[in-house]
């Protein structure tokens, strides 16, 4: 006779749509509060500019902010975006 066989759920290593990647501008000495507020509320969504100059005023005050959380494709092109607008940059991460 057969060992009877039993269902063995996989549970994975994998979360399924993995960590969001962040988006992260970092402070510098050449662009001002206003041009920050500009650069963030062009590029990334539901970004006022009012919005953009509290997040600038973080960077200011902590050296770096987290501006958008998300899928990498997205990322990658806020990412890009912003440093045309020529944003100090933090590498994307996970």
């Amino acid at each position: 006779m057969a060992p009877a066989t039993k269902e063995r759920i996989d549970r994975g290593a994998g979360t399924g749509l993995g960590a969001p990647w962040n988006v992260i501008v970092l402070n510098d000495n050449h662009n001002t509060f206003q041009g920050v507020a500009a650069a963030l509320s062009a590029t990334i969504p539901n970004v006022s500019y009012d919005r953009g100059l509290r997040i600038a005023d973080t960077i200011h005050n902590t050296g770096r902010a987290i501006v958008w959380s998300g899928h990498r494709e997205a990322a990658e092109l806020y990412w890009e975006q912003l440093r045309g607008f020529g944003l100090t940059m933090a590498p994307l991460e996970r």
